[in-house]
């Protein structure tokens, strides 16, 4: 990509500015060649269409403007170059309104979408201001595009680089996270109001937040009114390039930019690493009935999956599929990616429906998509984490081959067999087994590692951890869809009372499977990703897809802090283990091989009665021993874990070469608090007999 994206400078103008070559690598900036691009004297406006016929660019003084100030003609005879349209307006400056408009054939069957009277958003805008305008005349007015200049003085940052197998991943939304009145951000639900829980952040020990969709999305309906089911999460992308308008303190154009950066300025500074959750896979255009605001009236099928008489191919269930390994697209992406990095400082992206990267123009799934396979050997991505919703809504489910090397994946299966296993369902020995030891199943023939297993119970997809132990049946209703939304089928259970109880033992079962899953995702090899607010038991009240929810449904509740300091007690410390515990992240897989010198090997399997595991037998109970073979640092310490997910009390016997060790009890999910959990591992030590009891669900933890 770099061979084109030094022809396209050329182009456009661009020339990178000299500076002292102290200052050189921390304020290495990523021009892009495409969009409105500020110079020294003006800005130039460079865009990409094959079949239009004209195009325009048109300029606007203010946000509510409904008619441009100026309208400039791009002359295809002197300012096209091939498929690029290009004009250099001089005396405009960062902060100017602008849209696209061209002219072309509008001919849907044939592909063709364009209207000469459609105001057209900049696939490169950096911003976007304003909001859909009501429609007198038939005319869609979107957001206007800001013209930016991506100076920000970073102070030194630049991206953190924390290997994966190392991270801690707190799934969040922005505007959730401190939207509620009892958050006391000095600017609730913004990227500001992030900052003032930093120090949270910091205390919980997370070392990333993957942020939910922070890309353009509309606020309002393209035709100005309100919808009915607002879209909350963000996953309807109007332009890649852009952050998100709505979650900036003020309206002053173009300030989302500073306060993003400023935002994750402040992050790095306080150690946490900032992944975004990009949507690649469609955009808020929707399919033949949805309006033209950008890519359709650009060039519409170049940018979109197409069926043969005109209508979009929809892998996504949005609508229309991003035509994302035409050479355009692919483009596109790449400078998306490289622009978020490098005048960002984004540390990492996590890709939505990511399967949809792997189909062709046609639709078909490839062995080796080129857009997958060059998303992980550019150079200029080497330092950023990459991980794949192995999935999409047409079928394809690739977790575990979606791609090798250095593709990490949200692991659907880790997620569904913690589950089934803490519910009690049967056959389920082998799985749990192979699951909180990295997904050998899943990932080592590929040579990929551990750490490329992103482990989750949960996410913002589905219920919240409490609601996973809280309901059986989903209640959407809120959603305006009679309840016919959301996963019919997330492994849940309620134990007895749909919903909120009184009951005491039903609560503290919930409790205790709460702590079960959560305990399993901290000591399980691989990636852990925890889904913000699981660690103060948020709940949405049996709603398993609340896209839609701007309200106290989604929010963070911060009185939950105190409500439920049980938990908070137990995640801080388990994430605070994990971290200084190499046992549970280990770099490779486990292997089981004995040693030679009698010491213990990496992994060793027991049944309840102390013998050797039969993984023939269902079970519902297992013992798991880490030892430290293998891990050349002296924190590793063997690390045993006793998990009983039957409805009966167990009994367990530890084997004497085993409870030889002097173990001390970690964690015990039975135990009432403080007792559940011992930060500092020394907790009881291990009965001289090696005999426990265990009642039902329970997880035990032991360090030696």
């Amino acid at each position: 990509m770099l061979t084109q994206w030094i022809p396209s400078l050329a182009l456009t103008g661009q020339t990178r500015v000299p500076m002292p070559k102290s200052q050189r690598s921390m304020q290495f900036r990523y021009p892009l060649p495409y969009g409105a691009v500020v110079q020294e004297d003006g800005v130039q406006f460079v865009v990409y269409s094959h079949s239009a016929t004209a195009m325009r660019v048109l300029l606007y003084r203010r946000v509510n403007d409904r008619e441009p100030y100026r309208t400039i003609e791009i002359n295809p005879k002197t300012d096209r170059w091939g498929d690029l349209w290009s004009v250099f307006v001089p005396e405009l400056k960062a902060g100017q309104l602008y849209h696209f408009q061209a002219d072309g054939p509008y001919e849907p069957e044939a592909g063709h979408r364009f209207n000469p009277q459609t105001r057209l958003i900049d696939p490169y805008a950096r911003a976007l201001a304003g909001k859909f305008q009501s429609s007198t005349d038939g005319i869609v007015r979107p957001p206007k595009c800001v013209v930016v200049d991506d100076h920000f003085d970073w102070q030194g940052d630049r991206n953190l680089r924390r290997p994966l197998s190392e991270s801690v991943i707190y799934e969040m939304h922005v505007r959730g996270f401190t939207r509620s009145a009892s958050s006391g951000a000095t600017h609730a639900g913004t990227y500001l109001g992030v900052i003032d829980k930093i120090p949270y952040l910091q205390k919980l020990g997370v070392t990333a937040v993957e942020l939910m969709p922070i890309h353009e999305f509309p606020i309002h309906e393209p035709h100005g009114k309100m919808p009915a089911r607002k879209n909350y999460w963000g996953y309807d992308s109007l332009a890649f390039f852009a952050p998100h308008r709505g979650y900036m303190h003020g309206n002053k154009p173009g300030d989302q930019v500073q306060q993003f950066k400023t935002m994750v300025r402040a992050l790095h500074e306080a150690g946490i690493e900032v992944i975004l959750d990009v949507v690649f896979n469609h955009t808020a255009e929707g399919n033949h009935f949805g309006p033209t605001l950008s890519f359709k009236g650009l060039e519409n099928k170049v940018y979109y999956m197409l069926n043969e008489d005109g209508t979009y191919k929809n892998y996504s269930g949005c609508g229309n599929t991003v035509n994302g390994n035409h050479p355009i697209c692919r483009e596109m992406i790449f400078h998306c990616l490289r622009h978020w990095v490098y005048n960002y400082h984004i540390d990492g992206f996590r890709f939505d429906l990511a399967s949809i990267l792997s189909r062709d123009r046609h639709g078909e799934l490839m062995p080796n998509p080129p857009l997958v396979e060059v998303i992980a050997e550019d150079p200029m991505l080497a330092d950023t984490k990459i991980i794949a919703e192995a999935w999409d809504a047409a079928g394809a489910f690739q977790v575990g081959s979606f791609a090798d090397t250095r593709w990490a994946e949200w692991n659907g299966h880790y997620r569904d067999d913690i589950r089934r296993y803490w519910r009690g369902d049967q056959g389920l020995t082998g799985p749990i087994a192979t699951r909180i030891s990295g997904s050998s199943d899943l990932y080592q023939n590929s040579g990929r590692r551990p750490y490329h297993s992103i482990n989750f119970v949960t996410s913002h997809d589905g219920y919240p951890l409490l609601d996973l132990v809280s309901y059986e049946q989903k209640h959407n209703q809120a959603n305006g869809e009679d309840n016919r939304d959301g996963d019919n089928n997330s492994y849940s259970a309620n134990y007895g009372v749909e919903g909120p109880t009184r009951r005491k033992h039903i609560s503290d079962l919930r409790n205790r499977q709460t702590k079960n899953m959560m305990a399993s995702l901290m000591l399980s090899q691989g990636t852990p990703m925890l889904s913000s607010g699981d660690e103060v038991l948020r709940t949405q009240r049996g709603n398993n897809n609340a896209y839609c929810q701007d309200n106290s449904i989604s929010w963070f509740d911060w009185n939950l802090l105190e409500k439920n300091a049980e938990m908070l007690r137990f995640c801080e410390a388990l994430i605070a283990f994990r971290k200084d515990q190499p046992n549970v992240r280990r770099p490779s897989f486990l292997t089981g091989a004995p040693t030679e010198n009698g010491d213990l090997p990496d992994v060793t399997w027991f049944s309840p009665n102390g013998k050797p595991m039969d993984w023939s037998q269902s079970r519902k109970s297992i013992v798991c021993v880490l030892g430290t073979t293998g891990l050349d640092d002296p924190a590793a310490r063997p690390v045993m874990l006793l998990l009983h997910a039957g409805e009966t009390t167990q009994e367990f016997v530890i084997p004497a070469e085993i409870r030889s060790l002097p173990w001390k009890q970690f964690i015990d999910t039975s135990a009432a608090s403080p007792a559940d959990i011992y930060p500092q591992c020394d907790g009881p030590a291990l009965p001289s007999k090696g005999r426990l009891r265990l009642v039902h669900h329970t997880l035990v933890c032991y360090v030696a």
